[in-house]
């Protein structure tokens, strides 16, 4: 997976046409001044670090998760169906082209649950951290794609074509302003302070320590026994990352969620016809799978997603035993594969 996008960017950047539908450009009003600004700005004649450009992000609230409130129906007491579960997706009358079988297929085959499970002998501090900073590198490609301008100042993702975050119909997402006040503000907009964001985190030595000396290993019980804590613990504390560790990489997750959503709902034929939906799917699967086994994402989180994941439960993508398969709906997975006219072909 390591390989997996050398040089994505110079070969498929210069496929695209004028006149396709993800070239308009942005508005005048867009390019003049963004829809929100950042709670942290550089002051006038310095270079600041990304990681004083980072956005401060208080948690995400969560809302209780779709497939919890629709799994029986309360006045008979009866399990719903696949039919009235995928009904209650409210998906629009024509299906994304990644809810048919045919085109959630990976690039690569083989099982994404051991590259998300840690290794016994890794502290699990250090294992989050290499898994955000991991999949960032992954998803940052996609990002630039439909982010990065061309010379004619156009982009994939712009204001005319996604005037808010959103994916698809019924989940759009807010960015804090400098008041702390949820704004809605466009997705190109959105996908700039979020890179903001992530690498202002990723590039801070307090959240995300690079000292060598602060490596530290997990105690395999099968050889040693292990010593007690003293004080207070936390994920990561015998590395040397600082307490609220987990709950950053938590909020990098559910925003990194949030910029897949948005790419598989309003830019997924972009990568189609980049013939980059493949790694794309493989990308996405592994994050999923990374999410659920590190507790990074609740179901709640996923519900933007909730028929993707069902389906690929349905083709195998998720092992059985794995958190990711045991949220997904298999009979609602199972009626999509039938929709598409049966299992893909490899």
């Amino acid at each position: 997976m390591s390989n997996l996008f050398s040089g994505i960017n110079a070969r498929f950047r210069g496929q695209r046409t004028p006149g396709s539908p993800g070239t308009s450009s942005p508005s005048p009003e867009q390019q003049a001044q963004p829809a929100a600004q950042s709670p942290v700005s550089p002051s006038h004649g310095s270079h600041p670090s990304s990681s004083s450009l980072a956005a401060k992000l208080p948690p995400l609230q969560s809302s209780p998760s779709l497939a919890e409130t629709i799994g029986m129906d309360q006045s008979s007491g009866m399990m719903a169906s696949a039919e009235d579960i995928l009904t209650s997706y409210h998906l629009p009358p024509v299906k994304p082209l990644w809810l048919n079988a045919n085109y959630a297929k990976h690039i690569v085959k083989g099982n994404f649950l051991t590259l998300s499970a840690k290794p016994k002998t890794v502290e699990m501090g250090e294992w989050i951290a290499h898994q955000v900073v991991d999949h960032w590198r992954m998803l940052i490609t996609f990002i630039r794609l439909v982010h990065d301008k061309e010379e004619d100042g156009s982009s994939i993702c712009n204001s005319r074509r996604c005037p808010k975050m959103s994916a698809g119909a019924n989940h759009s997402f807010t960015w804090l302003n400098s008041r702390l006040q949820p704004v809605e503000i466009p997705a190109y907009e959105y996908l700039t302070l979020v890179q903001r964001y992530i690498s202002g985190k990723i590039d801070d030595v307090n959240i995300f320590p690079t000292d060598l000396a602060g490596v530290s290993y997990a105690d395999n019980p099968a050889f040693c026994t292990p010593l007690p804590e003293s004080g207070q613990d936390w994920v990561g504390k015998r590395s040397g990352f600082p307490q609220n560790f987990m709950e950053t990489c938590q909020t990098i997750f559910r925003q990194m969620f949030r910029v897949y959503a948005h790419l598989y709902w309003s830019h997924f034929d972009d990568m189609f016809s980049l013939n980059l939906e493949k790694s794309m799917n493989s990308c996405f699967s592994h994050f999923i799978l990374t999410a659920t086994t590190l507790n990074l994402l609740k179901k709640s989180d996923l519900e933007p997603m909730q028929p993707l994941i069902d389906l690929w439960a349905a083709l195998g993508t998720f092992p059985q035993g794995s958190k990711a398969f045991e949220i997904a709906n298999l009979q609602v997975g199972q009626l999509l594969v039938q929709k598409a006219g049966g299992p893909p072909a490899n």
